[in-house]
């Protein structure tokens, strides 16, 4: 699903984000990848999503090279790919709904498809219920089950959750990773970026620790 081969980025000013990574994430994964704050963590989604480029190294997803790919298609490419972000980024004039559709009517789906995949996508998230209501009427968590059923709404073979849990506060916070780990078991590929290691422990997924630009460790864990 995902392949570093020796991805290093130095941003302007000799600054380097990541330095050397090799990783490989399997199709179907659960992955948290973690690091204190500057070590990397968000420049490696940044990366995934062809928001920028590597300065050197490959970095293929989905077995598609990125450096390679034409600007005109990483339109389609990021269609592939699903992205949650801490702070939620939902469009508050819009009611549940449309906040997911939203996703729907960038790739022009007709009427009858769009209401059938938002509303499963909402039920996935379990928020049927809510589907009128405005984003501003939820608490933190549900207007995050709102933006992580937009992610999932075009059926992504790869999520990617950027600290999808830290404006949430503990309970409210298991909740999401629950969640995500039920979206995982569908068969989707899940990455997540976190700074918790709490969260981490109690999920006893496979960790990867960046440490200023390098990647220190690779944990295999098994659930108990």
């Amino acid at each position: 699903m995902i392949e570093l081969e020796n991805v290093s980025k130095t941003f302007e000013r000799g600054k380097r984000a990541l330095k050397h990574v090799n990783l490989r994430i399997a199709d179907g994964e659960f992955v948290f990848i973690t690091g204190r704050s500057g070590a990397g963590k968000s420049t490696l989604i940044r990366l995934l999503t062809k928001e920028i480029e590597p300065s050197e190294g490959r970095l293929l997803v989905n077995d598609i090279e990125l450096g390679s790919m034409p600007r005109r298609r990483i339109p389609n490419y990021r269609r592939t790919i699903g992205v949650v972000f801490q702070d939620f980024r939902l469009l508050r004039h819009l009611n549940v709904f449309d906040n997911v559709a939203f996703a729907q009517r960038v790739i022009g789906k007709g009427t009858g498809e769009l209401k059938e995949n938002v509303s499963k996508a909402l039920q996935l998230v379990g928020l049927s219920a809510k589907y009128k209501a405005n984003v501003t009427e939820l608490s933190g968590g549900e207007q995050q089950r709102v933006a992580i059923a937009r992610a999932l709404v075009n059926r992504p073979r790869l999520l990617l959750a950027d600290e999808p849990t830290g404006n949430l506060d503990t309970k409210t916070a298991g909740e999401i990773m629950e969640l995500l780990e039920r979206i995982n078991e569908t068969g989707t590929t899940v990455v997540v970026i976190t700074h918790s290691g709490e969260l981490v422990k109690r999920m006893q997924k496979r960790v990867l620790c960046l440490d200023h630009g390098i990647l220190q460790t690779d944990e295999e864990r098994e659930n108990p």
